[in-house]
């Protein structure tokens, strides 16, 4: 691994104007870390990226690298780019590792965080470095979001979440596990209790429903449901996947690790929303894929789809008289999720558009003065960098609310 890695950062231009960080969303040093790195500086290395963004160890594998840091390296116009991602988890994984963290001087105030995703994180974090004294509200049993629940261990070790929580607990963040707020605490008790502020960054846990005739089924699932424990589920022999995202292809590879036999992606046009790495991996482990295909009903015994074509216009429409039952044992649904809204709807104030999703400004605040959010519960599902980035951006603004520098505009 080591070998791998060394050579992939010798291929480095170090680049005058690097295109690598112009794709990476979150705009990392990628050519400064890896000249620090190559330098024999790994710790300096390490740091870069932390400092840049907090869950650079999670990105690293999560990442869709080929679409952004990987995908603007000029070495990848007439061969293979450098393998960015490898270097950025040696390094970070490295730096995590001897990472020795200690509370800050505490400044007073009091700053709760609504959701350990990827966003609640990553202001824990940052606001916890600035003094603050923070409090994460986590309703599930471990923290992570959809990076615990949504992420298959495959693709994202579970370990690195526990190192995580282990890295917030030395910086003096206390965590309060299986807490829903909205339910026996609301938002107005944490300002009640002295919070000065409050972030909420609860994710999209309601899955998006097909609609159609026999989507209460027993043997019928949704995605984001399945992979937060799949071990409880018995799918059968066959299992059936109506998406094309990323999260049905964790699905139906997690499907084939967990015994199905026999796992079919349905997918209405042959554009896939997952990205090409996903869709090769899940190729490779087995999974099967029917192309222009759309269910117009799902039954025990498999789902019915009828097929799609593509007009002159690029408009899919679908082909009468197609309707086919290809038989399943289970059928997961995976088009996407929105946000439970427990906390908006116990909660005065807080606005949300027509999808539910709430409503802030380009700084994260909300309609009601104090409370902030970002992440997946303010732009839909997004990737995990998106989140942090924002993230960023949220805390700045958090900080500046707290210390009274700056009013809402």
């Amino acid at each position: 691994m080591a070998l791998h890695v060394v050579n992939e950062a010798r291929r480095c231009l170090n680049c005058k104007k690097p295109q690598c960080r112009e794709g990476c969303p979150i705009n990392t040093p990628i050519p400064d870390m890896i000249q620090a790195f190559l330098g024999g500086r790994i710790d300096e290395a390490g740091e870069m990226l932390f400092r840049n963004n907090p869950l650079s160890l999670v990105c690293s594998l999560v990442c869709n690298h080929e679409a952004q840091c990987e995908g603007h390296c000029v070495l990848g116009r007439k061969g293979q780019p450098v393998h960015i991602s490898s270097i950025e988890h040696y390094v970070s994984s490295n730096y995590f590792d001897k990472l020795r963290s200690c509370p800050a001087q505490p400044n007073g105030m009091r700053a709760a965080i609504i959701g350990s995703g990827p966003a609640g994180i990553t202001i824990a974090i940052l606001l916890a470095q600035r003094g603050y004294g923070v409090t994460i509200f986590e309703g599930k049993d471990k923290i992570g979001g959809v990076l615990r629940y949504g992420i298959p261990d495959f693709r994202l070790p579970k370990t690195i979440l526990d190192r995580y929580k282990e890295e917030l607990a030395a910086m003096g963040v206390k965590i309060r596990p299986n807490t829903t707020i909205g339910s026996t605490i609301s938002v107005d008790d944490l300002f009640r209790d002295g919070y000065k502020a409050v972030f909420i960054g609860t994710g999209v846990w309601k899955p998006n429903a097909l609609g159609i005739k026999g989507e209460s089924l027993g043997n019928v699932h949704y995605a984001i449901d399945y992979l937060c424990n799949p071990d409880v589920y018995d799918l059968g022999r066959r299992v059936n996947i109506i998406g094309a995202g990323n999260a049905a292809m964790d699905a139906a590879r997690t499907a084939l690790r967990k015994g199905a036999e026999e796992v079919t992606v349905f997918a209405r046009s042959d554009r896939m929303a997952a990205s090409p790495v996903e869709l090769e991996y899940a190729k490779i482990d087995g999974v099967r894929f029917k192309n222009f295909k759309a269910p117009v009903e799902l039954a025990e015994e498999g789902g019915i789809f009828h097929d799609m074509i593509r007009t002159a216009d690029g408009k899919l429409e679908p082909v009468p008289g197609t309707e086919k039952l290809y038989p399943a044992d289970s059928t997961i649904i995976s088009i996407s999720q929105g946000p439970r809204n427990v906390i908006v709807t116990s909660t005065g104030g807080i606005d949300v558009d027509g999808r539910g999703l709430v409503v802030t400004d380009a700084a994260g605040r909300t309609t009601r003065e104090g409370i902030f959010a970002s992440g997946d519960v303010v732009k839909g599902a997004k990737t995990v960098v998106e989140a942090v980035r924002y993230s960023k951006e949220v805390a700045d603004a958090m900080d500046r609310y707290m210390r009274g520098i700056s009013a809402r505009p």
